[in-house]
């Protein structure tokens, strides 16, 4: 924090940290980096009196907000870890978090305002730690004037902030511990809690964020990313504020109260750098260019993508439509475990050709390697296999808390010697990179990760499910969505409602972006000899390549695809 804050107090004390741009429209609040200073101090002071100390785990389950930005910052200040949860997670997930990272305590809102509409927060909190014998209290905030129920273990955090000491001396930290741990989706069923230390991780934050986005004191950095997920922790707080920028906090939705929302408030807060999720792009590419039109954009210089690899449509509309044509675009590549970007076309020699669609360029001392299946090194161009990354980096993560042997199994066992990131990438004649997606069981719907064994593993909670599998397919908007194969028990008969409470037990269980678009009942799943389902023939199924199976002799019985096929062509009839 004294790199976020304290550095810059001392300089430019009334220059703009943050500016809140609340779901209401057209009423954005500036945050000085004295008042955020202020704000994070008496938080720190309010978690020190009851009782959190070095070490101990706070999670953080708040909408994007200067005070829950404060938060973060005070924990960081008080050499507390924070694990941050998406404010849209279920119950079930921030329980499961909070018992996985043993936190002492939870900082939330009474309420969250999203889109227009109320979401509850402390409820579901109230419901989380119900389960979770760690928590000793629960500071609760104000963002609206609605009243929640207030039980022992509650705190009202505006009221204890206010009679707190506005002075708070950083507690010393080394560079190696741990800043915040953040839940990640892998391949298997449990969410992995990413470890990021102190200084290597704030180094590559600030770095990433100055070069690649060709940041300039003065400018306004627009990350419209919710802090819930490593785009919030990297580019809306720790890189921007370590490089004293002004940063923007979006609490609203793309097309909230219209489709203009986003351009809007470029005019209206003179945004310089804008960096979105291509998910959003495509939803606002429907919705036709007047809503940008209608809108001045000439403050943009830098625009960004993150979260997954953008198609060209959504690119050439982002560039032509919104950037005009004359902003740099950069596709970035990265990911939780990496702390920040690592592939991205800036920086490079100025005025370097953009490939569209294309992360294209390491960033400074990240080296990538494609790796073929027999885990040799692929060398020249045009050539395609794993992407690895050969030598460490500051940012990348350090562990999984509570299980390094997981953390050393998912990204350096494939490929002894490398880190394995779970991607294939495609290196093009001239050398650059671009990301062809996963190569695991995990999909990316809307930008965000998750595990098709967490959805599988929810959906088995059902009595009269007794199999599943899902796959990811295609889908216009999201990038990706979900697609389930279930098997039913033999007497089940209302199917209907089987298929309506399944998309229940997935919203509770993880969250609504996870519900599967389709459920298709099958006879039984295509397995191997051994049992493994195999996932690849589902996904030629649903993409509709099924004159080409490959290999289906390990299967223990073939006749199952033309089972599945027919099952497939009737229910999209």
């Amino acid at each position: 924090t004294v790199n976020c804050l304290d550095q810059h107090v001392e300089k430019s004390p009334n220059r703009v940290a943050l500016i809140w741009e609340r779901d209401e429209p057209g009423t954005a609040v500036h945050v000085t980096y004295r008042e955020l200073l202020d704000l994070t101090c008496r938080l720190a002071n309010t978690l020190k009196k009851y009782g959190i100390q070095k070490g101990d785990k706070v999670a953080i389950y708040m909408s994007v907000s200067p005070l829950s930005v404060a938060a973060m910052l005070a924990c960081a200040r008080i050499g507390a870890v924070h694990t941050v949860v998406f404010a849209g997670f279920s119950a079930e997930s921030l329980a499961g978090r909070i018992m996985d990272s043993g936190c002492k305590a939870v900082i939330t809102y009474n309420q969250g305002v999203r889109g227009g509409r109320i979401i509850e927060l402390k409820t579901t909190v109230d419901e989380a730690v119900k389960n979770c014998p760690s928590i000793k209290h629960v500071f609760v905030a104000q963002r609206t004037d609605n009243k929640v129920q207030m039980g022992d273990r509650d705190i009202p955090l505006e009221e204890e902030m206010a009679k707190a000491a506005s002075v708070c001396t950083p507690e010393s930290m080394d560079s190696e511990d741990m800043l915040f741990m953040l839940y990640t989706s892998g391949s298997t069923g449990k969410p992995k809690g990413i470890v990021h230390t102190q200084a290597g991780y704030l180094l590559y934050a600030a770095l990433t964020h100055k070069y690649v986005f060709d940041y300039q004191q003065g400018d306004v950095f627009g990350c419209v990313a919710d802090i819930g997920w490593i785009t919030g922790h990297s580019y809306v707080v720790y890189g921007p504020l370590c490089n004293g920028a002004t940063s923007v906090l979006f609490e609203s939705t793309p097309v909230y109260p219209d489709p203009g929302r986003y351009w809007e408030v470029v005019q209206r807060l003179k945004i310089n750098q804008f960096y979105g999720a291509p998910t959003a792009i495509r939803l606002l590419l429907n919705y036709g260019e007047e809503w940008v039109k209608k809108y001045d954009r000439s403050s943009l210089k830098t625009l960004g993508s993150v979260g997954e690899p953008i198609n060209h449509e959504a690119w050439q509309w982002f560039y032509h439509v919104v950037g005009e044509g004359r902003c740099t675009l950069v596709d970035t590549w990265w990911q939780t475990e990496t702390g920040g970007i690592c592939i991205a076309p800036r920086p490079s020699e100025e005025k370097a050709e953009i490939i569209p669609a294309m992360a294209m360029r390491p960033f400074f001392g990240i080296v990538p390697v494609l790796m073929d299946e027999n885990g040799k090194v692929i060398e020249g161009n045009d050539v395609s296999g794993a992407l690895c990354i050969a030598q460490p980096w500051p940012g990348m993560a350090r562990t999984i808390h509570g299980d390094h042997q997981r953390f050393v199994d998912a990204y350096f066992k494939a490929y002894p010697g490398y880190y394995f990131t779970g991607d294939g990438a495609y290196r093009t004649k001239k050398g650059y990179y671009q990301i062809t997606g996963r190569m695991d069981d995990v999909i990316n719907i809307s930008g965000h990760r998750l595990g098709t064994a967490e959805i599988e593993d929810a959906m088995a909670d059902h009595p009269e499910v007794p199999e599943t599998a899902v796959i990811g397919y295609p889908h216009k908007i999201k990038g990706e969505g979900a697609f389930a194969f279930i098997v039913l028990k033999e007497q089940t008969a209302h199917i209907d409602r089987v298929k309506e409470e399944l998309k229940t037990i997935v919203a509770s269980k993880i969250a609504k972006y996870a519900v599967p678009d389709h459920i298709l009942v099958v006879k039984r799943l295509p397995k191997t000899r051994s049992g493994k389902i195999m996932r690849r023939l589902l996904r030629k199924v649903v993409t509709e390549q099924s004159g080409n199976m490959g290999d289906v002799t390990t299967l223990d019985d073939p006749s199952v695809v033309k089972e599945i096929l027919d099952a497939y062509q009737k229910y999209k009839k």
